[in-house]
């Protein structure tokens, strides 16, 4: 229960402290966009990394060396936790924006700080919408910004992966940047596990060779999820050994 007062406390602080140094940064943004947008990023950044030390999460991190450091990418992750966004958005070199549920644009603050970091909403029910999304995320890509994405669409509740929907990897296939594949293992024990509580407990997340769409056949593009979804599912395995 302590964990959760303490992680609770400072995202209450947290967010009372932004709304004035949204101001601060709009400024900045005036005269240099480039600027807010890394000031923006790194707050994010800095936030959630107190929020999972304060949640007692013990990390194993395998691979950053593979995340290209010139280009944008498309991560590709696997999804247990509201904890995968937290760990992950930690991590990410340069400006990267998360594909997230719809209905989290509807709370106060959070929303507002997804949205000046380039964060997306989708609907999973309106393809309109959702397409519109998408296509701001292949233009995100493009201007150098990169997106991470569960193509499964929500959170696994047996622990076992759900089918990769292929059209997140249009994304990919459209600004032709390379794709991450994203392992994560152990984060349901954080929270979903014990919920209202927090667990102090050990997460894998180890990040795959990026995948170049120019070097792969023409049957691994057309069932690019599925491909994917199979390389994640090989360093799932890897992960598990690294939990003992």
């Amino acid at each position: 229960m302590l964990r959760l007062i303490l992680v609770a406390l400072f995202l209450v602080i947290y967010f009372i402290f932004s709304i004035p140094f949204w101001g601060v940064t709009w400024i900045i943004g005036r005269f240099n966009k480039d600027a807010k947008d890394r000031i923006n990023y790194s707050c994010v950044q800095w936030a959630f990394g107190i929020v999972y030390r304060l949640s007692g999460v013990k990390p194993v991190i395998q691979g950053l060396e593979n995340i290209p450091k010139d280009t944008a990418v498309l991560y590709i992750g696997n999804h247990q936790s509201i904890f995968d966004v937290v760990m992950t958005y930690h991590l990410a070199p340069g400006i990267t924006g998360f594909m997230a549920k719809d209905n989290i644009r509807k709370i106060p603050f959070l929303s507002r700080w997804m949205k000046l970091t380039y964060c997306l909403f989708l609907t999973r029910t309106d393809p309109r919408i959702d397409l519109k999304e998408i296509v701001k995320a292949i233009d995100y890509v493009k201007a150098g910004k990169s997106i991470f994405i569960f193509p499964e669409g929500t959170r696994t509740k047996t622990g076992e992966m759900n089918a990769f929907h292929e059209g997140s990897f249009k994304i990919a296939t459209k600004s032709n940047c390379p794709i991450v594949p994203v392992a994560i293992t152990g984060t349901r024990d954080i929270f979903e596990n014990h919920m209202p509580f927090l667990k102090s407990s050990k997460v894998v997340i180890s990040y795959g060779k990026p995948i170049i769409l120019s070097e792969l056949d023409a049957e691994q593009k057309k069932h690019l999820g599925v491909y994917c979804q199979g390389i994640i599912e090989e360093a799932l395995k890897e992960n598990e050994a690294l939990m003992k």
